[in-house]
């Protein structure tokens, strides 16, 4: 059986009868949409001024491409929990890590922000930056919302890959829909120190919070932390890319982790950043009933795993349908040996179109302009790139000019539908955004 169809728990606290029954929802829930009211999953949301939900956007939920089989997205996470399923095991053989992969990606604000220690006016969560169903309800912007819920339940171990939703730029290695692996791991003071009677212990009262451990954490269970952390994700790595890739970390900053880590791996030459990792806040352990524990967790991007490993030069490929695509990876298995490098279908010649427009005294964003662009030209723009910006001497007015990109994956179409689409662009822009095109 393929690990995209395996729901694998090994221990169900009665918490999970609930829970289950919202994954039973799963994709065959399609998004609908009025003017007041969207539908998602089989729930009906209010809409409300913050609303910013898109239809292009929602064409995107419930397609869940993790689960697709043989897709490259699939495949990778695939790899990932085969890698955890037998390397860590009990004493007879059974897998430790609970591994989810069909949780709906609809999470509250307090599930995406609140739950991780995000502070109430921290910048991520602009309607810039996320895509709210309402002001209480948004698309996850990350697995990590779903770290509390499955530590309440009672899981010490688990893996949760799914869908994420980011506003974001336009070009080949950003997309506003794309997919992550989640990992946690929590310690007792046996489980961290191994039974070892050297009279460690996991807090430390009075302690105080440094840049190398966080209040009331002990240094000696930080630095065990650390150390099964960075072992555990190197090992991850050299499973992924082979037994010789170069590792190396770097120190970094996340809301919900104290210390932080990045893993970059050095592949064809180039040093690249493959993870974000640490040593979980506290509080998050207590709101989810494991105040006694410790413990790190990983979040890593199926999407651009699968582009390194695979040679896909465009995030927007994961997205078609055409079975030139597909077909390409269906040979394609757990085992290194089986893997390919993506070759091009078709080449098709892109057409470059620029719009410039003075922008308005305050609000604008550029994420908005980004959206607009990706609602009006759909899959079609490969770029959008600012390519000039001009102040005028006299009025102090700002000009933008950006050199938009099209490329179809499956097609050559023609100048006049490209033009028909930034007909369509410069209304939109102007008519949402309170510019002055030029």
């Amino acid at each position: 059986m393929s690990l995209c169809m395996v729901y694998r728990v090994f221990a169900r606290p009665p918490a999970l009868y609930y829970y289950s029954r919202l994954l039973s929802t799963g994709s065959a829930a399609l998004p609908e949409q009025s003017q007041d009211k969207l539908q998602l999953f089989g729930k009906l949301y209010d809409k409300d001024p913050v609303t910013n939900v898109t239809p292009h956007i929602l064409r995107h939920v419930g397609r869940n491409l993790h689960r697709v089989s043989k897709h490259p997205l699939c495949i990778i996470k695939e790899r990932v929990v085969h890698h955890f399923h037998t390397t860590y095991v009990n004493r007879v053989g059974n897998a430790l890590y609970a591994h989810f992969d069909d949780v709906p990606p609809v999470v509250s604000t307090e599930q995406n922000f609140d739950s991780l220690l995000v502070a109430p006016d921290h910048v991520t969560r602009s309607k810039k930056d996320n895509y709210y169903i309402n002001r209480d309800t948004l698309l996850r912007a990350h697995t990590s919302a779903h770290q509390r819920d499955f530590i309440k339940m009672g899981f010490d171990r688990f893996l949760v890959s799914g869908d994420v939703y980011r506003r974001d730029t336009i070009d080949s290695c950003h997309y506003p829909v794309f997919h992550q692996m989640e990992g946690v791991r929590l310690f007792t003071g046996d489980e961290l120190f191994r039974n070892e009677n050297l009279g460690l212990k996991l807090f430390e009262k009075d302690s105080e919070e440094t840049g190398e451990k966080q209040r009331g954490h002990s240094i000696d269970a930080v630095k065990m932390m650390e150390i099964n952390l960075k072992e555990t994700l190197d090992n991850l790595m050299r499973s992924l890319f082979g037994t010789d890739i170069q590792t190396r970390w770097n120190a970094c900053y996340f809301p919900f982790t104290h210390p932080s880590f990045e893993l970059e791996i050095k592949f064809q030459g180039e040093w690249l950043e493959v993870l974000g990792s640490g040593v979980m806040r506290q509080p998050i352990l207590d709101k989810g009933g494991a105040s006694d524990k410790v413990g790190w967790a990983f979040g890593l991007g199926l999407d651009r795993l699968a582009m390194l490993l695979f040679g896909i030069p465009d995030i927007r490929l994961f997205w078609s349908k055409d079975e030139r695509f597909i077909d390409q990876f269906k040979s394609v298995g757990i085992s290194l040996d089986t893997n390919v490098q993506y070759t091009p279908f078709s080449v098709f010649p892109p057409s470059y179109k620029d719009l410039s427009f003075w922008l308005p005294k305050t609000g604008f964003s550029e994420n908005d302009f980004h959206e607009i662009v990706r609602s009006v030209g759909g899959g079609l723009v490969e770029e959008v790139e600012l390519v000039d910006a001009f102040t005028h001497p006299h009025t102090n007015r700002v000009s933008h000019c950006y050199r938009l990109t099209y490329r179809a994956m499956d097609r050559t179409f023609t100048n006049r539908e490209v033009n028909e689409i930034m007909e369509k662009l410069r209304q939109e822009v102007q008519d949402t955004l309170g510019v002055n095109v030029r």
